[in-house]
C-alpha cells in the first residue's frame, strides 16, 4: 500500500513540533496551577479583586535576569522597539545584563546572578516577552512571529497604554484578578475545602521580617533595615534584589508561589484610569505599606524602573485540557448515535 505523503508542516504538527521554534527551549517557566474556581471575590477589597471563574497557570517565580537575557538574544540583534534599558547594566542596585556590539550585531550576557528578577521592563517589553512565549520563542527581528503579536498585538506601540490580551493567548501577563488570587487566596484557610484570603502573600496576615529564611519573610525595606544588608544606610553600588524563592517555602503563597510580596513589584493586565496599567506585590526599595492586599497600584505602561518587573500566565495544564476535549467529543459522539 502506498501511503500517502504529509505535507512537512502538517507532519510537524502531527509530531508536536511547531515549526520555527528552536529545537530545545530556551526559556523554562515553572508554574504552578491556580484552581478552585468560582471563588468569591476578597470581602476586605470591597468585594472587589480575586474571583476568577477558571483554571489558569501561573509563573512560581518572577521573570528572572537569565530568562530575560535569552530573549534578548534572541529578538534583539537589532534592539527595534528598545527591550533592553542600558541600566540593566549601570544601575548597580539590580544590574544584571550586558549589552555588546552594535545595533544588528548585539549580544547580552548575564552580569552575576541570572537567578534575580528583571526589572527596568516597561508594560510593553513584559507584554512582547509574553508573545515570544506564545509565539514559541522564535528567533529573528521585532516582528509579528516574534514580539509584535501572539498574546497581544502591539505592531511597533511603545506609548499609550496597549493592547488588550487577544482570544487564544497562551501565555500574557496576569490580570490583577489572576495575579491578587494567587497571592492572596487560600482554598483551606478555614479548614479543608473553606477557602479565604490572606493579608499578605506569604500565607499570613503580617510580613514578620526581611530577613532571607524567616518565616513569613520578604525583600523589603522594613523601616530601618533593607534586606539584603540588613543595614538602614542606602549604597548605590549595591545590589539590593535577591535571587527568586530566596524567600520560599516558609514564605510562599498557598499555592506555591514565590516573591508576590516583595523583591520586585509586578505589572499585572489591567487598565486603570484608562491611562495606566496595574502592578502589585511591593519591592526592595519600599516599606511594608506597598505589600498587602489592600495596596494596588499603578503605573505609566512606557515606564521603566529598578523596582518593577514582572511574571507570567498561562493556561491549565494540557491533561485538563485534553480532557475538556475528549469530553466534549464524547458528548458530540452521543448525539450523532441518536441522530436520524
Amino acid at each position: 500500500m502506498k501511503l500517502p505523503i504529509i505535507p512537512s508542516r502538517r507532519l510537524a504538527v502531527l509530531a508536536g513540533i511547531a515549526l520555527g521554534t528552536p529545537a530545545f527551549a530556551v526559556v523554562s517557566i515553572d508554574y504552578v496551577t491556580v484552581g478552585d474556581i468560582n471563588n468569591a471575590n476578597d470581602a476586605a477589597t470591597g468585594g472587589l479583586y480575586g474571583a476568577v471563574g477558571y483554571e489558569y497557570k501561573i509563573s512560581k517565580n518572577e521573570t528572572t535576569i537569565s530568562q530575560y537575557a535569552a530573549f534578548l538574544n534572541a529578538v534583539a540583534k537589532t534592539d527595534t522597539y528598545a527591550l533592553y534599558n542600558t541600566s540593566m547594566q549601570t544601575n548597580a542596585n539590580i544590574s544584571g545584563i550586558q549589552r555588546i556590539g552594535t545595533s544588528g550585531d548585539y549580544s547580552y550576557t548575564v552580569l552575576g546572578s541570572g537567578n534575580r528578577p528583571i526589572t527596568y521592563v516597561s508594560w510593553f517589553d513584559a507584554a512582547r516577552f509574553t508573545n515570544w512565549l506564545h509565539n514559541g520563542q522564535t528567533t529573528g527581528a521585532q516582528n509579528a512571529s516574534t514580539t509584535e503579536d501572539g498574546a497581544y498585538t502591539l505592531n511597533g506601540a511603545t506609548s499609550g497604554v496597549g493592547s488588550s490580551k487577544n482570544v487564544g493567548a497562551t501565555v500574557w501577563l496576569p490580570s490583577e484578578n489572576e495575579w491578587y488570587k494567587a497571592a492572596y487566596y487560600d482554598p483551606n484557610k478555614g479548614g479543608p475545602g473553606v477557602g479565604g484570603y490572606w493579608a499578605q502573600a506569604t500565607q499570613s496576615n503580617t510580613i514578620n521580617s526581611n530577613t532571607v529564611g524567616a518565616a513569613g519573610a520578604a525583600n523589603y525595606f522594613d523601616s530601618t533595615d533593607f534586606a539584603v544588608t540588613q543595614s538602614g544606610s542606602y549604597s548605590s553600588s549595591q545590589n539590593y534584589l535577591t535571587d527568586v524563592g530566596a524567600y520560599g517555602p516558609n514564605s510562599e503563597s498557598a499555592y506555591g508561589t514565590n516573591d508576590q510580596a516583595g523583591n520586585v513589584f509586578e505589572w499585572n493586565d489591567a487598565v486603570v484610569f484608562g491611562s495606566t496599567r496595574g502592578m502589585r506585590g511591593g519591592s526592595w526599595a519600599n516599606n511594608s505599606d506597598s505589600l498587602p492586599a489592600s495596596k494596588s497600584n499603578v503605573n505609566t505602561p512606557p515606564n521603566e524602573l529598578d523596582y518593577v518587573g514582572f511574571r507570567v500566565a498561562s493556561v491549565p495544564e494540557p491533561s485538563a485540557l485534553l480532557l475538556t476535549v475528549l469530553s466534549a467529543s464524547a458528548l458530540l459522539t452521543r448525539r450523532r448515535r441518536f441522530t436520524l
